[in-house]
């Protein structure tokens, strides 16, 4: 059976955000989504131990702390560290491929542009962490 999770959505762009909880609206999904602008709010959402999610999903372009940097900072951190964080990016840079799975991230999902692949990929994603055994907090 598949849990609800306490879902972190790290990413700066309105339209992401909007496309994020139209497809959980669309999939009839009872995940909570959280958002963070940016590396920095999320990091001061994280000081609150209450707040910690079940997964994050992080976008790499961003300002102030970008993805990488963020999950250099989670991954470092013992109490934050074992949080599964998937890359959520246009980016197919192998180099920022590459550098993300050496910091730690779970996933790298790249954005498609067409609506019907997004949800077809956000689905697939949110429906393998409900079901995969998770470390509460």
């Amino acid at each position: 059976m598949e849990k609800s999770l306490k879902v972190l959505l790290v990413e700066d762009n309105l339209i992401e955000i909007m496309k994020m909880k139209r497809t959980i609206s669309l999939l009839k999904l009872k995940h909570t989504i959280h958002e963070a602008k940016n590396g920095e709010e999320a990091l001061h959402f994280l000081e609150d131990r209450s707040n910690i999610p079940d997964i994050i999903l992080l976008d790499l372009n961003m300002p102030k702390i970008n993805g990488i940097e963020f999950l250099r900072i989670i991954k470092s951190n013992d109490e934050l560290k074992h949080i599964p964080t998937i890359i959520l990016t246009t980016s197919s840079n192998q180099k920022d491929l590459l550098e993300c799975y050496r910091t730690g991230m779970s996933g790298y999902i790249l954005k498609p542009l067409k609506y019907e692949d997004y949800v077809k990929k956000i689905e697939v994603v949110l429906s393998y962490w409900s079901v995969n055994e998770l470390i509460q907090a």
